[in-house]
């Protein structure tokens, strides 16, 4: 897994890896928004969605910690060992938007991560076991769950876009 200087290195990562992802959904119409397709796993909608859900399951983390409540991880309802149910909760909850606003959404929540970042010292970002949602048997500092859930989906997903957009755009 990549590792990073700094945060403000992170924060660049995550910028530039979202806005490369986002530019991809400027050829999505909306009524292709929910085709799939079996060379791609996930449909338009399904793609943002998931992001949406994983990089607002952060940030929800992060505030009930600091409110003092016991996060419970992935999601209340939801293990580690079947996360299918929770990709779903994702789908139902973020699949009624538009792709516009799935979008305007996701840069939304981006922004809040990285401001979220801005305000965290080395020590909490970089060193293991500065939160309690953190706190796993691999002991992984903040920046690895953060970037689990941005940079590198934001990188591998952007992929499987491009490739709906090549079998779908290019056979209409």
């Amino acid at each position: 897994m990549r590792t990073y200087e700094n945060k403000q290195e992170l924060i660049a990562e995550i910028k530039k890896r979202y806005e490369k992802y986002d530019a991809e959904f400027e050829q999505v119409s909306e009524r292709l928004k929910n085709k799939r397709i079996e060379e791609v796993d996930k449909t338009p909608s399904e793609n943002l969605s998931y992001q949406l859900g994983w990089v607002n399951l952060i940030l929800q983390w992060e505030k009930e910690e600091q409110a003092g409540k016991t996060v419970e991880t992935p999601a209340p309802g939801y293990k580690w060992n079947n996360l299918g149910g929770l990709y779903q909760s994702f789908y139902e909850k973020y699949g009624q938007y538009s792709i516009a606003e799935q979008r305007v959404m996701l840069r939304n929540s981006v922004n809040e991560v990285c401001e979220w970042l801005e305000t965290l010292s080395d020590k909490e970002l970089f060193e293991a076991g500065q939160r309690n949602y953190a706190t796993t048997k691999a002991m992984w500092p903040l920046y690895k769950w953060v970037h689990i859930n941005t940079v590198a989906p934001f990188t591998n997903f952007r992929t499987k876009i491009r490739k709906w957009k090549k079998v779908v755009l290019t056979a209409s």
